[in-house]
């Protein structure tokens, strides 16, 4: 008799990480995927990544979910049109600054987390799958490893079975590692969108296509996704 395979509910933005995240969810288990718009610049190409990105790795169940409190709230370059996505003319480390930047979404996480983990207790699964980075991030808060160990104390104490577990596979690996990674597990990137400010080419020069660009080269491998003209002085 063949075991059935565990249940896990994946966040998957679009995007190159969560790509990642959802190939391996979809690899080790049942999956299932959630995708949250909440007013972003890039919202409808994120959207249509998430639907090719599950279709491309066979995942059937998916919730699309639309949080109006977020862009409602604002406070970021990423909800706010009022607030410019600034480029990164930052090389090598020096992208990783101290300072957080204008396109962090205040408390993101915790809105996406928690439709996540609801759907997680009404599908009966164990395991709740998010490509957060810490390693060369923008210095976001809510990608720190404490801050998922103190997450998972409140999802253990707040549902019904306290099964629930955030896993957080990619967040101490460098992004070239997770370029990696996804080519061994066969990531689909060539449907990913990872642009902050533009839906028909990257423009390249954001801190999220920066960080993607180097990490591609640096995995010596190149990236399938259309880029602007002035991705070539990124």
């Amino acid at each position: 008799m063949v075991k059935q395979a565990q249940r896990a509910v994946v966040l998957l933005s679009g995007g190159m990480d969560s790509c990642v995240c959802a190939a391996l969810a979809a690899r080790d288990h049942d999956a299932a995927a959630v995708h949250v718009s909440y007013g972003q610049r890039t919202e409808e190409r994120e959207r249509r990544a998430f639907f090719a990105i599950c279709d491309r790795l066979g995942i059937r169940d998916r919730l699309l979910v639309r949080n109006e409190a977020l862009s409602a709230i604002g406070g970021s370059a990423l909800t706010d049109r009022g607030i410019g996505i600034p480029e990164s003319h930052a090389t090598g480390s020096e992208i990783m600054g101290s300072d957080i930047p204008v396109t962090y979404v205040p408390f993101r996480n915790a809105h996406l987390l928690s439709v996540a983990v609801s759907w997680a207790e009404v599908l009966g699964a164990t395991r709740v799958y998010i490509g957060a980075v810490e390693q060369d991030s923008s210095g976001y808060p809510d990608c720190r490893p404490a801050y998922y160990q103190a997450f998972n104390q409140v999802v253990k104490l707040g549902t019904k079975d306290g099964r629930i577990e955030i896993v957080t596979p990619l967040i101490q690996l460098r992004k070239a590692e997770i370029v990696r990674l996804g080519l061994e597990l066969g990531a689909p990137f060539d449907l990913t969108w990872s642009c902050y400010s533009r839906e028909d080419s990257a423009c390249g020069v954001c801190d999220s296509c920066v960080l993607r660009l180097r990490a591609f080269r640096d995995a010596g491998s190149a990236d399938p996704i259309p880029y602007a003209e002035m991705a070539e002085r990124a």
